[in-house]
């Protein structure tokens, strides 16, 4: 009692100074610096600008020597000086010389060097392409294949291994070009010609890369010497070609290119020019604010554009620079990143200005809307989840009967709900909801086939495990085949469980620092503390009671939060069905024979199986059917959770949807620094009236929390039946519930430590990480289950093997082959059943046989 009364007021004193902290200005997504200026009195423009072992290179480009404009009659220079910054607050120094004075290529950094492409000078285009590497001191230079023609003014990007370049303008004072250009960076010797840039030839176009595609923003069109701005925007795909995206919202080009990366789902641009300046070069001389100054962000999942900001205050302005304008948008220069921040170094600072400038952005993750209200929800309702595992708790006995199974008093409908919201947890309220935003709805099988599956785990498992009293389901493997199969079947679910442990603890985390702004690490180490010191004091009890009030909670969350989507957006629930019917969100199946991909037929298997897996070899679901008090009971416990599964599907993803039809028209609303994981706290912290939030995402916890406890629960009965217990025969009842105790808080620890691990992988959607890990640990454990009921004449020897065998083939064809994960549980399943079956030939066991066919 004392030990929750201590983790309650941590939580009180977390939530209280984070309250008290919180800041409600407006959102902040970058931290502008500036580094050292460039060596050049002058300034530079058109330069090429990357990275090289850690240090930032700036090459070549053109300015005005001693401040003669253009309306002075000055001649414009072109310089070839290699100038490198070795590290952040250092100074700038020559390093070397281009081959020729040159500018107005493309630059991108590139295997660990400045990869220089074409350019030009006041005579003549050049396709030079070679990479600047910078060591010891000192710059080499490596040739590559030269581009197809001169160009100046193109613009591209690198997207996986293949170098991408479009537009441009070949010869002087030449016409523009549609022409694209692709060169295999990992030893290509030749460039590739793509299909023609749709709309109008165009240079000085913005370009980038997102998910191995290919993008054009905007760009000068001539027509007869005579600039038009243009707007449109293209995406490149290697299968299908060229694709009209999202125009840009006003007309722009020079903007610092290729566009940055921004969390999972942005492309960044920054500043511009939109043409609006005089066209006349006596005009330039006149004060003129500048260049476009706002952070065009373009979503690559709603294929909508919205404004992120503004470029920063003009705090030290070169003695050249206008004195009126307020900041500082430079345009004909390079974006590069540079230990993680963005640079933009020198430019344009206005038309026919050039800047010693070097601008330095870090990004900035911002915080959630959370107010007192939404702490105050959070706090009350941890304290009634909390009150909840106290009052069982005193009802317990001090028996591992009661801690591991709830002394079999558990109702049906509560155990039914139970099953189901220990599958209802951070999984599926952020998954789930984030997967459908992503895509579409084609992994939707993979939850309503439960209504197959159900009716083959009450016919043919579920006698077998009420009548054989099992504790550990695994108990079942030793008395179908032997020990040794029994300690393989549980030393696979532990390992399991613990990779799924890390993952339910890592959402949660992320959610709490997604919305407050607390380093994620702290929300790892909270919430597994927190549900460590509950899980050991409530047992499974706590835990199925707990999980029954999260259920509506948690649905009736979810339910808020779409219609509160649907109906704050033009258009509600019809225009929201209709423009996602139109983008192809709605899609729940896609058609074709492929093994790779999540074709209807694999979707369709792997769903089955993975099921499977899940209510027949998984002890966290089938704990829940030992713990009513009959095998009626436990049937209706299990077509209770079937039941839920299908209205609870279509709600979470029917919320993925609404989330890309909300974000779509309310582009500005998202962090563009954010994961795709990220979309659905973010809309709930940002969105919801405060205290609703509050309770939405307390409930989220509960839940997890809940989920979390009851894998460590039932791993700690595994760890205890099946392997403390026959290790330590003579153990009393009262020494094997302090050993589970013990292991429940060393559960707390591990998963703690995996969690932090998936912080650093960042991977595009959690959910494909879940499934993956379910086909590799879950999918052969189930197939020696399946194995023992369906096909009598398996025996222990030829289950071990197979069981062995089937997981080497599995590892092989997750590493070496590009099957769907989806497909993973099938190889898993026949091939421990056929090599099981194979090697029981080979090594028989007659009387193990006989006795089953008997029995």
């Amino acid at each position: 009692m004392h030990i929750l009364k201590r983790v309650w007021l941590l939580a009180v004193c977390l939530i209280t100074i984070q309250a008290a902290a919180q800041d409600h200005t407006n959102e902040t997504f970058f931290n502008w610096r500036e580094e050292a200026s460039l060596p050049d009195a002058d300034g530079l423009a058109g330069g090429y600008a990357g990275v090289s072992n850690g240090a930032l290179i700036l090459a070549g480009g053109t300015n005005f020597p001693g401040d003669k404009r253009p309306w002075a009659d000055g001649v414009k220079t072109w310089h070839d000086t290699i100038y490198v910054l070795d590290q952040a607050g250092g100074s700038w120094k020559a390093a070397g010389r281009l081959p020729r004075p040159m500018g107005y290529g493309v630059s991108l950094s590139w295997d660990n060097g400045l990869l220089c492409i074409g350019g030009g000078d006041a005579e003549r285009n050049y396709s030079d392409v070679f990479l600047l590497r910078y060591a010891g001191g000192k710059i080499e230079t490596i040739k590559y294949p030269s581009l197809p023609i001169p160009l100046v003014n193109a613009c591209g990007a690198i997207a996986g291994n293949t170098l991408y370049i479009a537009g441009g303008v070949k010869t002087l004072n030449g016409p523009a070009t549609q022409q694209c250009w692709s060169l295999d960076l990992n030893g290509g010797s030749a460039w590739k010609a793509l299909p023609t840039l749709p709309g109008e030839a165009r240079m000085l176009a913005m370009a980038g890369a997102h998910d191995g595609n290919f993008f054009v923003f905007g760009g000068v069109a001539l027509h007869n010497g005579q600039r038009q701005y243009l707007r449109d925007a293209w995406e490149y795909k290697p299968a299908s070609g060229w694709k009209r995206i999202a125009d840009l919202p006003y007309a722009l080009a020079a903007a610092p290119t290729p566009a940055y990366n921004a969390g999972q789902s942005h492309m960044l641009l920054f500043g511009g020019d939109d043409g609006a300046y005089a066209s006349k070069v006596s005009d330039l001389k006149d004060a003129h604010p500048g260049f476009r100054q706002e952070i065009l962000a373009y979503n690559t999942l709603t294929d909508a554009w919205s404004v992120m900001g503004k470029m920063p205050v003009q705090l030290q302005p070169d003695a050249a620079d206008n004195p009126h304008a307020s900041r500082y948008a430079p345009v004909t220069t390079p974006l590069v990143v540079w230990n993680g921040n963005i640079v933009l170094p020198g430019g344009e600072a206005r038309p026919a200005v050039r800047s010693r400038k070097v601008l330095v952005a870090a990004p900035l993750q911002p915080q959630g809307k959370f107010g007192g209200l939404d702490w105050t929800v959070i706090g009350c309702y941890f304290l009634l989840v909390i009150g909840i595992s106290v009052v069982v708790s005193r009802n317990m006995g001090d028996t591992t009967g009661d801690f591991f199974l709830g002394g079999q008093k558990i109702p049906w409908w509560a155990a039914g709900l139970s099953i189901f919201g220990s599958k209802l947890s951070a999984l599926t309220f952020i998954a789930i909801p984030a997967k459908a935003y992503a895509t579409d709805w084609v992994y939707i099988l993979n939850n309503l086939m439960i209504i197959v599956v159900a009716p083959i785990v009450t016919m043919f498992y579920l006698p077998y495990f009420r009548k054989l009293k099992l504790t550990s389901v695994y108990e079942y493997l030793q008395i179908r085949f032997n020990a040794k199969v029994k300690v393989l079947g549980s030393l696979t679910f532990v390992l399991f469980q613990l990779s799924r442990l890390g993952v339910v603890i890592y959402l949660p985390a992320l959610v709490l620092s997604t919305v407050t702004g607390t380093n994620i690490f702290v929300c790892i180490l909270l919430t597994t503390f927190v549900t460590t010191a509950y899980s050991v004091m409530g047992g499974i009890e706590a835990v199925v009671w707990t999980e029954v009030m999260q259920v509506f909670v948690l649905l009736g969350g979810a339910l808020v939060s779409y219609f509160y989507m649907a109906y704050h957006t033009d258009g509600g629930v019809s225009g929201m069905m209709q423009e996602a019917w139109q983008a192809d969100k709605l899609r729940v199946a896609n058609l074709g024979w492929s093994m790779s991909e999540p074709v209807l037929w694999v979707v369709v298997v792997g769903a089955f199986l993975t099921n499977i897996v899940t209510y027949t070899s998984d002890q966290v679901v089938v704990q829940r059917y030992l713990t009513t008090s009959s095998e009626k009971e436990a049937r209706r416990s299990i077509y209770t959770n079937a039941l839920m599964v299908i209205p609870a599907t279509f709600i979470f993803f029917g919320v993925g949807t609404a989330l890309w039809y909300f974000y779509r028209h309310h582009p500005a609303d998202l962090n563009p620094h954010g994961r795709t994981d990220d979309v659905f706290p973010w809309f709930i912290s940002q969105q919801l009236p405060a205290g609703l939030s509050g309770l939405v995402i307390a409930g989220l916890f509960a839940a997890t929390m809940s989920t979390i406890s009851s894998s460590m629960n039932s791993i700690a009965t595994v760890v205890t039946t099946d392997f403390y217990k026959p290790f330590r025969k003579d153990a009393t009842d009262k020494q094997s519930l302090r050993f589970a105790k013990y292991v429940t808080v060393l559960l707390g620890v591990i998963g703690c430590g995996i969690a932090m691990y998936l912080v650093y992988l960042q991977n595009a959607s959690i959910w494909d990480q879940y499934l993956k890990i379910i086909g590799l640990f879950g999918g052969c454990l189930a197939g020696m289950f399946a194995a023992g009921i369906f096909f009598p004449r398996i025996n222990g020897k030829g289950i071990f093997a197979g069981f062995i065998l089937s997981s080497i083939g599995l590892y092989l064809i997750q590493a070496y082959t590009t099957v769907n994960f989806f497909l993973y549980p099938l190889f898993a399943v026949v091939g421990c059943v056929l090599t099981g079956y194979l090697f029981s030939f080979i090594f028989p066991d007659t009387a193990k046989a006989d006795q089953i066919n008997n029995a």
